[in-house]
């Protein structure tokens, strides 16, 4: 039985991005919150909002998903015109301005942006390629893309403790690994496929650890992944809870528990 990462074709299936995964900003915010207890933290909005700092006009988020950039950059580069866009028309609820569209097929002319933002969405399209060269499509002359992304290294820990419980749950020595949504897209990857089209692709690593006291981050972060419930080989509802016993466990031995992370912006000119 694969120990790797599940590169599950379903990650790139829109209808089920569209309702179950981001039908809602419910399970993007779990992801999402788990970072609180990492350290360093990173303020990836501000980061972003650092690199805009030469950029004028019009900015595209593309995969916006809850508006966290949106929001910041909104804030704090008010003389910007930010062009919110997903394809999952649900999760926009509440973002003025919003629109739903697809980064393989952009509804903006041709050199109209000066910046054009892909924030941990990229693994999510079948056509990588095409989404890349739309992104160059619409930039202005002297325009970036920004895309972030996590290294194939981020996380193990979870998907040792994935393993393990599904394992224990299926009463084998260890069970088959999660749906990765990055592993398409990792950090590793992404500069060769986004320097196809863009001449200087450069990487930020945002390495860090997260450490609980508390299983309920880890815990929310793992159900987030429901939409995949299907997809992951295990009985998924067991397999969290069996997750969450094994988090108390190793809190009570050790104090903590603790994930290593990897992700990475890249800004391409």
């Amino acid at each position: 039985m694969s120990t790797q990462p599940t590169n599950e074709p379903s990650v790139t299936d829109r209808h089920l991005l569209s309702t179950q995964a981001y039908g809602t900003g419910r399970h993007l915010a779990a992801r999402q919150s788990l970072y609180q207890w990492q350290t360093p933290r990173h303020d990836l909005p501000g980061l972003v909002v650092e690199e805009l700092a030469g950029v004028r006009g019009a900015v595209a988020d593309v995969g916006c998903g809850n508006g966290k950039f949106v929001q910041r950059i909104r804030t704090q580069r008010p003389d910007l015109t930010v062009l919110p866009m997903d394809v999952s028309p649900g999760i926009l609820a509440g973002i003025a301005g919003a629109v739903a569209a697809d980064v393989q097929q952009l509804p903006i002319a041709n050199g109209s942006l000066g910046a054009a933002l892909a924030m941990h969405m990229l693994y999510h399209v079948e056509d990588q390629a095409r989404a890349v060269r739309e992104l160059g499509r619409v930039l202005a002359k002297g325009g970036i893309a920004i895309a972030s992304t996590n290294s194939r290294t981020d996380k193990h820990e979870l998907e040792d403790l994935w393993r393990r419980a599904a394992g224990e749950v299926l009463g084998i020595p260890e069970g088959p690994a999660r749906v990765q949504l990055s592993a398409r897209f990792t950090l590793e990857d992404a500069p060769a496929v986004l320097g196809a089209v863009f001449e200087d692709v450069r990487t930020i690593p945002l390495p860090g650890v997260i450490e609980v006291t508390d299983p309920a981050p880890v815990v929310a972060h793992l159900a987030s992944y429901e939409a995949w419930a299907d997809q992951m080989g295990v009985p998924f509802k067991e397999t969290v809870e069996r997750a969450r016993e094994r988090v108390e466990e190793t809190i009570h031995a050790e104090g903590a528990f603790r994930v290593t992370c990897l992700g990475g912006i890249l800004v391409c000119r």
